[in-house]
């Protein structure tokens, strides 16, 4: 019989629980150990460390500290897991928090440029559906996964992110580096820590999984991660209510949870697993809508304008142009614009409120890719999540 190893959390912060971090790198230590075949019950903490609640306001948004993203619970080492293996996580249940939020962060999310005002969602959460007194007449079904999970990344894979990191920051490209503050546990990634320089952020997915924030890695889903280290030192956190594909706030419906996983050792079987592989069954159907209304996009922007995700780039030639070649992130923000305008005209919806519905529920979806120049995306609505 399978034994039930449980990760409790304790502490109002994850600077007063043991079994959270923040940082990631191959010098953390187990907080547990379980044998494959164990049930593993993490209680985790919401991606911005408790700092919101049913009374927090949008002035109080924008001081949200971010060197606190993301605590995380773990790592656990998987008895028999080595490198080279693959380690399968099953996910078994989740169980959500009465408390969830939304929110815009001014300086963050897909379309940080147009919505540039704090502002909170908070949402009354249980096992069926979220509500929230901020997005009135609308109901956001559950479908919870985690927003971040994955193993620790090995000795290479820190050196080799801080190096391609590294780069692309003095490129000019918008990446998060090494940050002592707030970073746990304090004695290796803080101010004084051994390892402050190279402990990696976990904002960005990387090949031992992370911040993947992928909707459809729901209960039933078995997660394939290339193990990197002794015992794997499996984690998870960041748990979503519900998201729509893109998470284009920044945030999904986030909230504390309870995430039961299966784990099992495949031996040999990390050699050709580059990055994480997922499989399931029935959570591709579970979110697909029963009814929707699409936007379409194409790649078109301003002339004499770039968007803040191509800046960076500054080419003069590229500011020029209205119509950029083959280009993917125009596309999806051209069909972003447009369901949330949609949602301003037809659905009686603040712009604020629009784009808070885009991150939970909205999905985006590549058309084509070959109709050159312009690719095609389409930003899909369910029609089902409005009260009337």
């Amino acid at each position: 019989m399978p034994d039930t190893v449980t990760i409790k959390r304790s502490g109002a912060v994850a600077k007063d629980d043991p079994c959270c971090f923040n940082r990631l790198h191959y010098a953390l230590s187990p907080v547990a150990r379980v044998k494959p075949g164990d049930y593993l019950v993490f209680e985790t903490r919401d991606a911005l460390d408790h700092q919101f609640s049913f009374s927090t306001t949008n002035a109080e948004v924008a001081k949200a500290d971010l060197t606190r993203v993301h605590p995380m619970t773990g790592p656990v080492h998987v008895a028999g897991a080595e490198r080279g293996d693959a380690l399968a996580v099953t996910i078994v249940d989740i169980a959500p928090d009465v408390y969830g939020y939304t929110c815009i962060i001014p300086g963050f999310g897909f379309l940080r440029d147009l919505f540039t005002q704090p502002y909170i969602a908070n949402w009354r959460l249980d096992r069926l559906a979220a509500v929230s007194p901020q997005v009135p007449g609308v109901r956001i079904p559950i479908a919870a996964f985690p927003g971040s999970i994955g193993v620790l990344p090995g000795e290479p894979e820190v050196k080799k992110a801080l190096a391609r990191e590294g780069a692309l920051a003095a490129a000019g490209g918008m990446v998060l580096m090494p940050e002592p503050t707030n970073a746990l546990p304090a004695d290796l990634f803080g101010p004084s820590g051994r390892f402050k320089g190279e402990a990696l952020r976990t904002v960005p997915p990387r090949e031992n999984g992370g911040n993947m924030d992928i909707k459809e890695m729901q209960v039933g889903t078995t997660i394939l991660f290339p193990v990197l280290v002794e015992g794997a030192g499996l984690w998870t956190g960041d748990v979503h209510f519900a998201q729509g594909d893109g998470e284009v706030t920044g945030t999904a419906i986030e909230m504390d949870a309870t995430v039961t996983v299966q784990c099992e050792v495949i031996k040999g079987g990390g050699k050709n697993l580059r990055y994480p592989h997922f499989k399931g069954g029935a959570q591709l159907k579970q979110t697909e809508p029963t009814q929707f209304y699409a936007a379409t996009g194409l790649p078109l922007k301003k002339a004499g304008e770039l968007p803040p995700q191509m800046a960076w780039l500054d080419s003069p030639k590229l500011k020029a142009l209205e119509n950029v070649a083959e280009d993917l992130t125009l596309a999806t923000r051209d069909a972003l614009i447009n369901i949330i305008e949609y949602m301003v005209a037809e659905r009686g919806l603040t712009r604020e409120q629009a784009y808070t519905v885009a991150a939970v529920a909205v999905d985006l979806r590549i058309g084509q890719l070959v109709d050159v120049p312009n690719f095609m995306v389409s930003a899909i609505l369910p029609l089902n999540i409005f009260e009337r």
